[in-house]
């Protein structure tokens, strides 16, 4: 076991960070208190591959999150960066317009025959409000019905307003949705996935006042078909707008949305994360009828028309196609898959392994999850690894190095497996245990 040798700066630094940050970042995801309190790194200097260095410059191999799963051909790509850096050399921004975007929503439409019309921006919350924005126009009708995980912005909040457990099964249990307006009350209603009795009761409660339904494709595996064409059915039944957020799902099963995979041809789709491979590029493609109602509206955005993300995402696409990246990740995903069933069955801990086309999920039934989340996270890092109980598998994550990971894995499995039959869990903790995150992810 290769233990940390220096002195963790990054923990120093992030409690330095929340004192003059709220909440110490700009993503939930990435806050220590997450991984391992007063142990986590934090911060990095330099990633590469797989590779990440810290501000110690310990090496740390990932076998969690990846960038929250926007490096899926790796870190620091290199035809990527390479394309990124030409367009840095001509100038990421000037007066004109970048021609590269004009090729980018041509590549996206080749790619989503069904669509006519595309729009950028740089982050997933900003492009599902840009969605909501524009169908709502589109349906002349404020109400949105959903389920999934959509962002931060007020529409989705909102939900809390009429019930502050509205969120509780799609988002974070218990949330406040402070600064979110009151009047806003009764215009965004959750439905849980595959329970179409509930959206069609929606329905059935607000005559003629829902006109946009939004949906994650997928949640934990793969998509449930009759559950989304029911919705497609019943959108189509009231005049909705049907939006698939594939901010998360999108180019993991095939090269763009998972639903062409299925032959699904929804009103409007959202896409982030892997479009750009860790650039700030996202995307909303949609019919023509919708989306021409942006120009009825107001959406503009300065950094919205930088030429990186579009350079950078044109590269990833590319790569995407020429070395069958989705094939790639999948297969491996379903060899790690196998192999942690076996791991954990041997062991006799009650692990469900779920996740969409490359993203392993582990859903512990045991008691005490967040005790054993912890100290997995706890005993990888000593050895090298960041991991927790997601994994996002790249490209960059070749098989034989994920036999040294799950190598590791197992000494740590056995060693919890023996601590739960001792009734000594929490002594095997060498500080807090790690706070819940996301109600989708766990």
């Amino acid at each position: 076991m290769n233990k940390i040798r220096k002195v963790n700066s990054g923990v120093t630094l992030w409690n330095k960070a929340k004192k003059i940050i709220p909440g110490g970042n700009q993503l939930l995801s990435k806050r220590a208190e997450l991984f391992l309190p007063n142990k986590w790194p934090t911060y990095y200097k330099k990633a590469k591959g797989i590779e990440i260095w810290d501000m110690d410059n310990n090496k740390y191999y990932d076998y969690s999150i990846m960038g929250i799963g926007a490096c899926n051909l790796g870190y620091a790509n290199y035809d990527v960066d390479k394309a990124v850096k030409e367009a840095v050399d001509n100038g990421s921004a000037s007066t004109f317009n970048s021609f590269e975007e004009v090729d980018l929503a041509e590549k996206l439409l080749e790619l989503h025959p069904w669509a006519a019309k595309v729009r950028f921006a740089n982050a997933g919350g900003e492009i599902n409000s840009i969605a909501i924005r524009i169908a709502r126009a589109a349906s002349k009708k404020d109400v949105v019905a959903f389920c999934g995980y959509h962002g931060w912005s007020d529409w989705y909040l909102a939900t809390n307003l009429t019930n502050d457990k509205g969120l509780d099964g799609q988002l974070l249990p218990g949330l406040q949705p402070n600064g979110v307006p009151k009047g806003l009350t009764g215009t965004a209603l959750p439905f849980h996935y595959g329970n179409t009795d509930e959206l069609q009761e929606l329905i059935d409660k607000n005559p003629n006042k829902i006109g946009v339904i939004m949906i994650e494709i997928a949640r934990y595996g793969e998509p449930d078909i009759l559950f989304v064409k029911k919705v497609q059915e019943l959108a189509k039944k009231i005049g909705a707008v049907l939006i698939f957020d594939e901010i998360s799902s999108g180019f993991r099963a095939v090269t763009g949305g998972m639903h062409i995979k299925y032959g699904l041809e929804p009103d409007m789709v959202t896409f982030g994360k892997a479009l750009g491979n860790g650039y700030p590029i996202t995307a909303l493609i949609g019919k023509e009828e919708i989306m021409q109602e942006a120009q009825t509206s107001f959406i503009s955005s300065t950094n919205w028309t930088a030429r990186l993300g579009f350079v950078a995402a044109l590269a990833t696409i590319k790569q995407f196609e020429t070395l069958k990246v989705a094939d790639y990740t999948l297969n491996l995903a379903n060899y790690i898959r196998s192999r942690l069933k076996e791991l954990f069955n041997k062991h006799g801990l009650k692990v469900d392994i779920k996740g969409m086309p490359s993203i392993i999920i582990m859903i512990i039934a045991e008691e005490e999850p967040l005790v054993i989340k912890t100290l997995i996270t706890q005993e990888m890092l000593k050895r090298g690894y960041l991991a927790s109980t997601i994994f996002f598998v790249t490209y960059a994550h070749t098989k034989e190095h994920c036999e040294k990971y799950l190598s590791e894995l197992t000494e740590v499995v056995h060693i919890i497996s023996n601590a739960i039959k001792s009734k000594n869990l929490r002594d095997l903790l060498d500080d807090e245990v790690c706070h819940g995150g996301f109600a989708r992810l766990n």
